[in-house]
């Protein structure tokens, strides 16, 4: 059994998520900022599919990726060298995620709901979730999005029209956050395709020490700028 949230109740102690589903920790609640900053904090994220309950997550243990173990494979890197490509944050967030929530091969539907995008699109207005965006010949054709809280990066979907344009955004993303001093990026579960850049999985505990750190140092206000030598 998990508990049942009001809007007033606080999230119940990690160690209480269930382990099969792994990390399913709690169901009901809202996706207000208040609810949603106070879920990261604590490394906890939302999960659900449209016209269900809220569910709230966390998984142990947990992809992540320190900016430092970046891995980039060689034929990412001729791909990032090509001219024609531009990455840029935070100029087009509702569209990263209406992007992200298309339907993909393969796959039913989508968990990125209308309420999703609104609850997020609200974040990003508050400075709080972000978007890293691949341009190409004037046409958004890749990117991703997520939240920050302090130090920490907690990435949520991406979504790809072209061939490595997610990775891409991915790549600038994890550059430009070291440079910023950020420890972590979130990549919630295990996925090949973030493995290959890097990401791999940590003890929940491990993961909420350095969440811990991370979350209370100060954060990059406003919109985000990448460097130029990055962003082009």
């Amino acid at each position: 059994m998990i508990p049942w949230l009001d809007n007033a109740t606080p999230f119940p102690p990690l160690e209480s998520a269930l382990r099969e589903p792994n990390g399913l920790l709690a169901a009901g609640g809202d996706l207000s900022p208040r609810r949603l900053v106070a879920a990261y904090s604590k490394g906890i994220f939302p999960w659900f599919s449209p016209g269900e309950p809220i569910l709230w997550w966390s998984p142990d243990p947990r992809m992540v990726l320190f900016p430092a173990d970046l891995k980039i494979s060689r034929s990412l890197r001729k791909t990032l060298k090509k001219s024609g490509y531009a990455v840029r944050a935070d100029t087009a967030f509702r569209t990263v995620m209406q992007q992200c929530a298309a339907p993909r091969d393969g796959q039913p539907g989508t968990w990125i709901s209308p309420a999703m995008i609104a609850a997020y699109t609200e974040l990003h207005e508050q400075g709080i979730a972000h978007s890293v965006e691949t341009w190409a010949n004037g046409k958004l054709v890749g990117g991703l999005y997520g939240v920050a809280l302090g130090r920490m990066f907690y990435g949520e979907s991406m979504f790809s029209l072209a061939s490595d344009t997610s990775k891409i955004a991915f790549v600038h993303l994890a550059r430009q956050l070291e440079r910023w001093g950020f420890g972590m990026i979130d990549c919630q579960m295990k996925t090949a395709h973030l493995a290959t850049l890097g990401a791999r999985e940590i003890p929940r505990a491990e993961f909420g020490k350095n969440l811990a750190k991370l979350v209370n140092l100060a954060g990059i206000t406003g919109p985000w700028r990448f460097d130029n030598d990055l962003a082009e």
